[in-house]
């Protein structure tokens, strides 16, 4: 007998004692008084944490673009090479004379650049739409559109045109992200002097974007100044040309695209919840004790 009630009295025991250690003490139901205005207040209250509650939601779902700037060279397995992609309209300059030319410090001069180029003719041939993509070194230089590549220089060519893009690296095109990525992409200098040399000075900016997953692409910003004039020597007019001067900052610009931690939107959950329960009971305690205390100084009237 005594080996069967003794675990019986250890269980007894052992529940007195959790139920000594609850902090989260039941009121009985008798001791509780519903009220209208508490039951606005639970409504409201309920309303309030449904939007809170969805507006923590999106932003845990949503990503975030944090951005840095450090100096370095981010894309070092490039083999200090720059990707280059320009697509440009000259309306009045026929495709025979138009031509690349790329010059840097390094000692690289090259006339009439070919590879990777495209021309396509414009107002039943009488203009030229180049298109074309190049590599450039990390060092200041210049690339220009011009006829010194043609084998026949003509009288009075006319170096009007129309930018459609001119941009470097990978390409990078991010919602959130705001970037000079092709700056002088829309440039129109069709009404300009037909004679006049185009210069136009660079400052490249090296760019890198890395996603969620650390995947990481480089793409460069740059600004520009540009000034338009017609250039003269002691032979005579020079032939005008479309300079692209570019140099490379030192400053790397890197986006990263961020998510919110689970963590973190649990605890703001918790928060939401327990602030608003907190601040609603204090609100309908308030009004509750107001309320009695009103009806009581209207009985001692009456009386």
């Amino acid at each position: 007998m005594l080996s069967l009630i003794a675990p019986k009295g250890r269980w007894v025991l052992r529940d007195r004692v959790l139920a000594l250690l609850d902090i989260y003490r039941k009121v009985p139901k008798d001791l509780t008084q519903p009220t209208y205005t508490g039951a606005v207040v639970s409504i409201i209250c309920c309303v309030f944490m449904l939007f809170l509650f969805l507006s923590e939601l999106k932003g845990f779902i949503a990503t975030e673009i944090v951005n840095e700037l450090y100096v370095d060279d981010p894309d070092k397995n490039s083999g200090g090479k720059i990707d280059v992609s320009l697509n440009i309209s000259l309306p009045n300059l026929h495709c025979d004379l138009v031509g690349l030319d790329i010059q840097d410090e390094m000692g690289r001069h090259e006339v009439g650049h070919i590879d990777n180029s495209m021309k396509v003719p414009l107002n039943h041939g009488y203009g030229c739409r180049f298109e074309g993509e190049f590599t450039i070194n990390k060092v200041p230089g210049n690339f220009h559109v011009s006829t010194h590549s043609a084998t026949a220089q003509p009288q009075s060519p006319d170096m009007t045109h129309l930018i459609h893009k001119l941009a470097f690296g990978e390409k990078l095109q991010v919602q959130n992200v705001q970037g000079a990525f092709n700056a002088l992409g829309g440039a129109d200098r069709l009404s300009s002097n037909p004679l006049a040399s185009h210069d136009y000075i660079l400052k490249i900016v090296p760019t890198v974007y890395e996603d969620l997953s650390g995947k990481q692409r480089f793409s460069y910003q740059y600004t520009v100044a540009n000034k338009e004039y017609v250039a003269y020597s002691h032979t005579g007019r020079i032939i005008p040309a479309i300079w692209y001067r570019y140099d490379l900052s030192p400053i790397t610009v890197k986006y990263t695209e961020k998510r919110q931690p689970l963590y973190r939107f649990i605890t703001t959950i918790c928060a939401i919840i327990g602030g608003t329960f907190t601040v609603a009971g204090i609100i309908d305690s308030c009004i509750f004790t107001a309320s009695e205390a009103w009806k009581k100084i209207q009985i001692g009237k009456m009386s």
